[in-house]
């Protein structure tokens, strides 16, 4: 990737993280921490990777993205409105009654979004059911989904990288946002879920490992998915909960809380936006 589209990519997730603190602090309520963690990951996914069209967003032949981990539905809101799929202006109805855009992804009324998501681990069977449709109708499409960390102590988690593994789905990549914290702190003190990738590579997964904050990293694993035609490919994505806004980086107490009008401002400040 050349350093002009990096440079691009990395404006773009700026303005992704933008929305994201003008979405939670016009709710008052939220789950920052998460979503700036995966900004730079969706903004790589809708801008170089995924086969989708704003202008025609139930595409029977694009690619699906499921936001396993739907609490962080800012960033995808975000993200899609940076693609086209929905209005900016709209991020600042979040979790509002009557906007379309709730605090969990709502497949329903929001264009772009594939799964309607939120109870933990669910989304990975989803995405196991699409893509072994997808295999039996021989249709090209692939089928990503981004994993909280924490999401990774379900059961329902193992259950379905089990039957990926078992039925060869190579057309579907996980990603595992490793922040190293939840809602009740380090996940390696709640309920201690590593070593991911031994686990991943005993359920019969291509494992990859990516900086989660750097376009090259990224880009790399997903090519590592692509060239792998024999199983599904699982990426463990390093990154910092709360990235980008100086406060909530690895600051638990930003996994589901909103900005003040004080913070709100050095947050901005801290995106560029002052």
């Amino acid at each position: 990737m050349d350093t002009n589209r990096i440079t691009e990519l990395q404006e773009i997730a700026r303005r992704v993280r933008v929305g994201i603190i003008d979405a939670v602090h016009s709710a008052s309520s939220g789950h920052p921490g998460g979503s700036l963690s995966i900004a730079d990951v969706v903004t790589y996914l809708y801008f170089e990777k995924l086969n989708v069209d704003p202008a025609n967003p139930d595409d029977p032949s694009r690619d699906r993205l499921v936001l396993s981990k739907g609490h962080c539905a800012p960033a995808l809101y975000s993200v899609l409105a940076q693609r086209g799929f929905i209005p900016v202006e709209d991020l600042k109805t979040l979790r509002k009654t009557t906007s379309y855009l709730q605090g969990h992804p709502d497949m329903k009324h929001t264009p772009g979004v594939d799964m309607s998501s939120g109870s933990l681990g669910q989304g990975t069977s989803v995405s196991c059911g699409m893509a072994l449709g997808a295999k039996l109708d021989g249709a090209d499409f692939k089928v990503y989904a981004i994993l909280g960390d924490g999401e990774t102590q379900e059961g329902q988690v193992w259950e379905a990288a089990m039957f990926a593994g078992h039925h060869k789905l190579s057309n579907l990549c996980w990603l595992v946002d490793l922040n190293g914290l939840q809602i009740d702190g380090p996940i390696y003190d709640v309920m201690n879920p590593a070593p991911h990738d031994e686990k991943f590579r005993a359920f019969g997964w291509n494992v990859v490992h990516a900086d989660a904050h750097d376009f090259e990293s990224i880009e790399a694993a997903y090519k590592a998915f692509d060239e792998c035609s024999d199983k599904p490919t699982v990426i463990i994505s390093h990154s910092v909960k709360g990235k980008g806004v100086s406060f909530m980086e690895n600051n638990v107490s930003w996994h589901g809380a909103a900005p003040n009008a004080e913070q709100y401002e050095v947050a901005m400040a801290d995106l560029g936006e002052r």
